[in-house]
């Protein structure tokens, strides 16, 4: 609760009903009665932990107990009236994962908050800033998130600390928002998405984990008589359900929570502990899960179609919790590096006559004996050609791996290539750029964050002096102001060059190329960087 001490003499006081109320002497009784009512009706938040005025009187503001903000501004139009305003947001505890859609427009993002967010660049009108706002929390979750992995445009899975896989595809009113707020085309996400089959959004039973589709006139299919018998139960609870926006600008805390979610399409299961990590192919076609292990028959990664959403097969090699995973660019081979401080190298077979479905074999692996990484082998990634592996290790040791050729067998032929870059700290996220940063010479850019928070930037070049380490050249590193507060969980280049929201001549941004990256400090960075201005 504030006063306020100008003329005239307000008070401002936040509650954990979810409203801010201004309050103001009346000028015959001198009793203080209510002048403005504002907050947030419904939804699932605790309340407001404390609220700030602005000078001028015409903006209030309330910090909520998970972690939001909320704004509103003084309709300059309409006396006595108030709107909720654009506001900063993300999550209120860790940040474990995030991913790039395929074509580089926004980024999906999953925390142990138990949500997950998505974010994209807006561009006011009449002002030539662009910032990035959340524009969408698809999942909200009971249990904290871990991992996630994009299969399509507007379709992810995401895991959390459950041993079920979710599968999610974006409803019609967000793909029409999506479109009104970055610039696209409508008419062209709307044909990609197959908009005459989309629900309209979602909503979440009281009682459930599942976000049910809702269609236009607000109907939520039933599928069996069970689930008609658990939605019977849980409209006794029921709360605010989904009302289609129509929006011009990022959408306030309130509409995020409830109008913004979509809709579970699918479950996976298979894995019999929490869920740890995934990834999907170029091809959008497969998916690699994990899940935390202690033996070696629960560290087994598992296949799935995207098609049919089968499990197609059952990778077994490691002995403890597989930390990361990565599909080559050219989607034939799979890489996993795990707890156990060994990764394994998995080759897509030809097709049979017997089946279409694609098939895994064991290519090449280390092992106790061959291992060069004495700790976790905590991140992977593979270089654009699809030629070399890099892997980062809490030993502080950064390796690339390599060349593969198609004609190789057996682990033998899989041995570092590179010098072995000490980093100086646990290595816990490593990135290539998809984009090779200089034209006449085979180099390639190499993120790598750490446990402290700092992204160190690395070129890389095949062939050059390994003994001496000539084959590593320091490019650059976040500052005390850019680094992360904490360690580095993920990092992800744009996968294509150019920065998001951003049109200039192609050749002016071909220049460009940005990193995002997730961090335990609970934030989520986007770093534009010019390969030309690299070290």
């Amino acid at each position: 609760m504030r006063i306020y001490r100008k003329s005239p003499l307000c008070l401002l006081s936040a509650s954990m009903d979810k409203t801010m109320i201004i309050w103001a002497p009346e000028e015959a009784s001198g009793v203080w009665v209510e002048q403005v009512r504002v907050g947030e009706v419904g939804g699932n938040t605790l309340g407001f932990y404390g609220c700030q005025m602005s000078p001028d009187g015409a903006m209030i503001v309330a910090h909520a107990f998970q972690g939001a903000l909320h704004l509103w501004c003084k309709d300059h139009h309409n006396e006595g009236e108030w709107r909720p305003g654009v506001v900063v947001s993300g999550h209120f505890d860790v940040v474990q994962d995030l991913s790039w859609d395929p074509e580089g427009e926004f980024i999906l993002t999953v925390g142990s908050d138990q949500t997950t967010r998505l974010f994209t660049p807006w561009k006011k009108q009449n002002n030539k800033e662009i910032t990035w706002h959340e524009i969408s929390r698809p999942q909200i979750h009971g249990y904290d998130m871990q991992c996630l992995a994009m299969v399509g445009r507007f379709q992810f899975v995401s895991g959390a600390d459950e041993k079920v896989l979710r599968v999610f595809q974006a409803p019609r009113n967000f793909v029409e928002n999506f479109a009104t707020i970055s610039g696209a085309s409508k008419e062209k996400l709307l044909t990609t998405s197959d908009a005459a089959s989309l629900p309209e959004g979602a909503s979440t039973p009281a009682l459930g984990l599942s976000n049910k589709a809702v269609f236009q006139g607000g109907l939520v299919p039933k599928n069996n008589k069970e689930e008609e018998q658990f939605n019977s139960i849980s409209d006794q609870y029921q709360e605010s359900y989904f009302h289609p926006l129509i929006l011009t600008e990022p959408p306030p805390e309130d509409h995020l929570l409830q109008n913004t979610l979509w809709p579970e399409v699918q479950k996976l299961y298979g894995h019999g502990f929490e869920m740890f990590c995934l990834a999907s192919d170029s091809t959008r076609t497969l998916v690699a899960s994990a899940c935390k292990a202690s033996k070696a028959e629960h560290a087994a990664v598992l296949l799935w179609s995207t098609t049919t959403w089968r499990q197609l097969q059952r990778l077994q090699y490691h002995t403890l919790t597989v930390t990361q995973m990565a599909f080559s660019p050219d989607a034939q081979l799979l890489l996993a590096v795990s707890r156990d401080r060994t990764w394994s190298l998995w080759r897509r077979n030809p097709p049979t006559s017997e089946s279409s479905e694609p098939r895994f074999s064991l290519q090449a692996h280390t092992g106790k004996d061959t291992a060069v990484h004495s700790r976790i082998i905590w991140s992977c990634d593979w270089s654009p050609d699809s030629k070399y592996f890099v892997t980062s290790s809490r030993d502080k040791k950064v390796i690339v791996w390599g060349p593969w050729r198609p004609e190789s067998s057996g682990g033998s032929e899989i041995k570092p290539c590179s010098s072995v870059l000490d980093v100086g700290d646990s290595a816990t996220a490593v990135a290539f750029c998809p984009v090779l940063c200089s034209d006449d010479r085979y180099s390639h850019l190499l993120a790598v964050g750490l446990d402290c928070g700092r992204i160190l930037l690395f070129r890389w070049t095949p062939g050059q002096d390994v003994a001496a380490g000539g084959d590593w050249v320091r490019s650059g590193e976040t500052d005390s102001s850019q680094s992360h507060t904490l360690a580095v969980k993920r990092l992800r280049w744009r996968p294509r060059a150019g920065r998001t929201g951003i049109e200039r001549k192609l050749k002016e941004e071909s220049s460009w190329v940005q990193l995002a990256s997730a961090s335990a400090d609970h934030s989520v960075k986007i770093f534009s960087l010019n390969k030309h201005h690299l070290q």
